[in-house]
């Protein structure tokens, strides 16, 4: 009788080392804990109400698309709920009800599934989502204005919005340690440097991001801010100044290196970091808005297929 065997044909790649999408959302969920909590102690009920309320919204938005395509229910990967964590923590504590669940919308319907879904997408689904907030409604984004009821024990002023319209003497009540400390307004999850930092490395030792973009983005930032500052300290400040407020640690660690819209080769990834590191303080010192992370990344994540194809030649000699 003829032993007939099954022959299973597949494309690659053909070995997995055991991770999963899953794994990855939640460690990055985990790594910017530090983050969010210090943000729930500073701003109170408000930012545990605007987080609650964008990963519930970007989950549902998630499982609407999954029923109308008739696809498979992906919410247990957690992607969609570290893309409402990660929008939650760039806004303000007192962003409206309607602000929340029109942002994850747009991050999650046109950022991630109009491309087709995970790994299809060419702009990170946060900052797409942001992005059209502050472009539409940009007064909801002066951290001043939004935040001057807050009683937090310290001058609250944000940091960026005192150099753009002061000059360097408007950081004078800034220290580069309170604003590790957190000592700034901002963002939910963007104002504790340290936690940033530490959920960052987290991520780089663990291997969820590749410090090649975290690295280069943030180098980026201090030569290009050196260089203004050397040019005109009284107008421009200083490259730690820069690190260390606005959306810098949080662009660095959690939304320049989405894998989706990042580069996956070494050369690629130090230029696509250095650029979105330059273009974000060219939009903080040139530009009209007051923070140029989002811009900035959004622009390489436009350039990134071009980038990505930037290779050293092989050594040798083709015979």
């Amino acid at each position: 009788m003829l032993n007939q065997k099954k022959l299973i044909v597949s494309h690659a790649p053909f070995c997995h080392d055991g991770s999963s999408i899953s794994v990855r959302s939640y460690h990055m969920m985990i790594a910017a804990l530090p983050a969010v909590l210090f943000g729930f102690f500073q701003y109170g009920i408000n930012a545990v109400g605007v987080v609650a309320l964008s990963i519930s919204f970007a989950i549902i938005w998630e499982l609407a698309i999954n029923k109308v395509t008739k696809r498979s229910i992906s919410i247990g990967d957690g992607n969609t709920a570290l893309i409402g964590l990660l929008f939650a923590m760039l806004l303000p504590a007192t962003s409206p009800w309607w602000l929340v669940i029109t942002g994850t919308f747009v991050a999650v319907v046109i950022g991630k599934h109009i491309f087709g879904g995970i790994g299809g997408n060419p702009f990170n689904p946060v900052l797409i989502g942001l992005a059209i907030l502050m472009v539409s409604w940009k007064d909801f984004f002066d951290f001043d204005q939004a935040l001057l009821n807050y009683d937090l024990g310290f001058a609250m002023v944000y940091p960026l919005a005192a150099v753009k319209h002061l000059g360097t003497p408007g950081i004078e009540a800034f220290s580069t340690g309170g604003l590790l400390l957190g000592q700034q307004s901002g963002g939910i999850g963007a104002t504790f440097g340290l936690g940033l930092i530490l959920g960052g490395i987290y991520l780089i030792v663990r291997g969820f991001i590749r410090w090649e973009i975290s690295i280069s983005f943030l180098a980026g930032i201090f030569i290009t801010a050196l260089l203004f500052n050397l040019n005109n300290p009284t107008l421009h400040a200083g490259p730690l100044f820069h690190l260390f407020t606005g959306y810098t640690l949080i662009g660095a660690f959690f939304l320049a290196s989405e894998d989706s819209s990042s580069p996956v080769n070494f050369i690629p990834m130090l230029i696509y970091g250095a650029g979105a590191g330059i273009m974000t303080v060219l939009v903080r010192n040139l530009g009209s808005y007051v923070d140029g992370v989002v811009f900035a990344i959004l622009l390489m994540n436009l350039i990134n297929p071009i980038v990505d194809k930037i290779r050293p030649k092989a050594l040798g000699k083709v015979v």
